[in-house]
């Protein structure tokens, strides 16, 4: 007797999110090693079957935690529709600030930034590995945005230091320690177009300074 095959759940995708909300949560909370399947289960209600129906396992669910978390920090999609646009490189580099410090204010009671400081400061067995994927290609777009700033050639090592100086407060500011105080505290506080003018104005004169010592032969 032939059967009929039975139609995806329509629920599927709405189970999926929920899941996929609740180990954020929890992997965010107490780190990869502490949130088991169950765990999670509870948390998004759900039975342990569904978290294997879509994840395939507990490392294809941290994965994917970790895949949505690096999505909400800076998508490649985003970085590449600044990096490669038509507008002058001086408002490409503004138009990356307002954008950090735009998530970084969205991200301050969610997880996802979270989960990437969690997995950062404590490594998994798997996150590591994960998200070096893509980081080569945001690497390229990056130095070909500050060697258009700089005049400064992308396999010099100085524009590499250029990089590492300009984008370690976006950093600080997107997965540095949430608390109730300090500094970061401070500036998390702060109206986000005064940050994001702050952070602008100091990466481009430091470009500008280094550009002008390249220019010099200083920049070795």
């Amino acid at each position: 007797m032939a059967t009929t095959p039975r139609e995806p759940r329509k629920d599927g995708e709405a189970t999926r999110t929920r899941i996929l909300q609740a180990a954020g949560e929890l992997f965010a909370a107490v780190g990869y090693a502490e949130a088991s399947n169950k765990a999670v289960a509870a948390r998004a209600e759900v039975d342990l079957a569904s978290i294997n129906y879509h994840f395939g396992s507990r490392k294809g669910l941290y994965l994917a935690v970790l895949d949505e978390a690096r999505r909400r920090f800076l998508d490649i999609t985003d970085l590449q529709r600044i990096t490669l646009g038509e507008q002058p490189a001086s408002e490409k580099l503004r138009a990356l600030v307002e954008l950090v410090v735009r998530k970084a204010s969205q991200g301050r009671n969610n997880w996802h930034l979270r989960v990437l400081a969690a997995e950062i400061l404590a490594p998994s067995p798997h996150g590591q590995a994960h998200l070096q994927t893509g980081a080569p290609l945001k690497l390229a777009l990056l130095k070909g945005l500050f060697s258009e700033i700089t005049a400064i050639p992308p396999e010099h090592p100085a524009l590499t230091r250029c990089i590492l100086c300009v984008t370690a407060p976006w950093a600080m500011l997107l997965i540095g320690p949430r608390g109730t105080s300090g500094a970061l505290h401070e500036m998390l506080g702060m109206p986000a177009d005064e940050v994001a003018a702050h952070l602008y104005s100091f990466a481009l004169a430091g470009l500008q300074e280094s550009s002008r010592q390249y220019a010099q032969g200083k920049g070795q």
